[in-house]
């Protein structure tokens, strides 16, 4: 599908209407006033509106807007940067512009927490019978449909050319799979790490990069560095449950921070309970897409973070297993702003190429030395052949462009299952929507246990969710769930959603009619 001819860009520049679409006058529209791209672009968004292009169509290539409009190079990359911007279009790696699927009717946003009160005082965690009983209950049902993890399905992940490398790798170094690994990594792998530091907006030296078991590890390690049994830990709430049962496991307290689903961690709140409470040994947080929230930090509050936590003398723990599956991919580290060596940087690639491999590094600033120790104290050497895997794929520019194509993937996922959970959930429901990732938090209506869904929904429906009470020391959020889109969405997917909605809505009306 074309545009009729159209005028020259100098005969546009004067005024002249746009062309319509051929077959469609009527999205011509009024001749409009501004810059030429935000005509054309304009003139798109009527054709779109119409119909004369449908979600998933290949839009006219940068070239094709050249010739057919007359326009310059700069001119027509400005008109698929506007839709782009607008969320009219998404851009496929070596494929083109296609038109985005519109959303339908919407669901009120979560509710924002309140950050003017002082947060409740810290308490020791108790989540491990909990979180073990959700965890036990779903292995009993092996075949449900995973609506719930924060994992992408396999076939997102770049298998087959990881699969070569490592044959290819181990054919060269046959001892790889005997030999003891290099402490605190292998250099090719420490390297690579160093160089992706600087998207991130800041540098390391390769040798200050310790690779661990995932971010899990690394965490772990960054809070036995700065905190001793019986200390106060700053978190976020709700918070990912994995972090919980750490400091479960370390004797650790949590201080629950009130976190919005937009800005994540509320700066203000924690500035309260710094002044207001004795010694916090470390603040933990996920700057970027937060886990279950989804929320990105703007560079403005991630800064007064890190001068909040500096003033202090608190060390600042950053968890960064998600920052390059943001729909802005250039979203900048807390690590960025930190001049005094007090944030450390935890990483992983768990998320993003590969959970087999459990691969993560840590980056400890004033720590180092003593990370360095716990690190050969508590599991020595990483495996070797994964880092290499990892630092080819890296090189190759065969890991960014897995990055791009798995990005836009889950935005169509994420936004797709959205749409259906819009659809089929009862008033009274709110929905996260984040700019990245693969989950997305739901407040339930009033009345309605999260945990009482997971239960239904699995033995009844078949349908694994996340419930809330999994993501907080307290009961704050019984009345919410993280739902993920892990998988292309099919109508598989949303017929489980459709349920899922209508067991919501049962559950909904049974409460109001007690």
């Amino acid at each position: 599908m074309t545009l009729s001819a159209s005028p020259s860009e100098t005969d546009l520049d004067a005024g002249s209407d746009l062309a319509p679409v051929a077959g469609h006058a009527s999205v011509s529209g009024p001749r409009q006033d501004g810059p030429l791209y935000q005509r054309l672009a304009a003139q798109y968004r009527r054709v779109m509106t119409a119909g004369a292009l449908k979600a998933g169509d290949r839009f006219p290539s940068v070239r094709a807007l050249m010739r057919q409009h007359g326009v310059s190079l700069a001119t027509a990359t400005r008109v698929c940067h506007e839709l782009e911007d607008a969320g009219w279009l998404e851009a496929r790696p070596r494929s083109g512009y296609f038109v985005r699927r519109q959303r339908g009717a919407t669901l009120p946003a979560v509710a924002e927490p309140e950050t003017s009160a002082l947060p409740a005082a810290a308490q020791y965690v108790g989540l491990h019978e909990r979180i073990s009983a959700v965890i036990a209950m779903q292995q009993r049902y092996p075949d449900a449909m995973n609506l719930g993890g924060a994992t992408a399905a396999p076939a997102l992940y770049p298998g087959e050319r990881l699969q070569s490398l490592a044959t290819k790798a181990l054919r060269r170094e046959p001892a790889l799979l005997t030999a003891v690994g290099a402490d605190h990594g292998h250099a090719a792998f420490r390297q690579a790490i160093s160089r992706r530091a600087l998207s991130a907006g800041f540098t390391v030296a390769p040798a200050d990069v310790i690779v661990t078991h995932g971010a899990i590890e690394a965490v772990n390690l960054a809070l036995r560095a700065v905190a001793q049994a019986g200390d106060t830990v700053a978190i976020e709430s709700p918070a990912f449950f994995g972090l919980l049962q750490i400091l479960e496991s370390l004797g650790l307290r949590a201080l629950e921070i009130p976190t919005s689903p937009r800005h994540g961690l509320s700066v203000e709140a924690l500035e309260l309970a710094l002044a207001s409470y004795e010694r916090i040994a470390a603040v933990v947080v996920v700057p970027n897409l937060q886990n279950p929230l989804g929320s990105i930090m703007p560079d403005a509050r991630k800064a007064a973070l890190v001068a909040l936590c500096a003033r202090h003398g608190v060390p600042l723990i950053e968890d960064e297993p998600y920052r390059e599956l943001a729909d802005t991919p250039s979203l900048k580290a807390l690590k960025a702003w930190d001049r005094d060596g007090g944030v450390i940087h935890c990483a992983s690639f768990n998320k993003v190429l590969a959970p087999g491999l459990r691969l993560g590094w840590i980056t400890a600033g004033r720590w180092q030395a003593r990370v360095a120790m716990l690190k050969f104290a508590q599991s020595r050497h990483n495996e070797t052949w994964p880092q290499i895997v990892a630092a080819e794929m890296i090189a190759s520019g065969a890991y960014d462009r897995h990055l791009a194509q798995l990005r836009t993937r889950l935005r169509a996922q994420r936004e797709a299952c959205a749409d259906a959970i819009c659809r089929y959930f009862p008033p009274g429901t709110r929905l996260g929507t984040p700019e990245g990732g693969l989950v997305l938090w739901v407040e339930l209506p009033t009345g309605v246990s999260s945990q009482r869904v997971f239960e239904r929904a699995l033995v009844e429906e078949g349908i694994r969710v996340a419930p809330g009470t999994m993501f907080s020391n307290s009961d704050r959020y019984a009345h919410c769930m993280r739902l993920s889109c892990p998988a292309p969405f099919s109508a598989a997917i949303d017929d489980a959603l459709r349920r899922l909605g209508a067991l919501v809505a049962r559950l909904a009306n049974a409460a109001a009619g007690d």
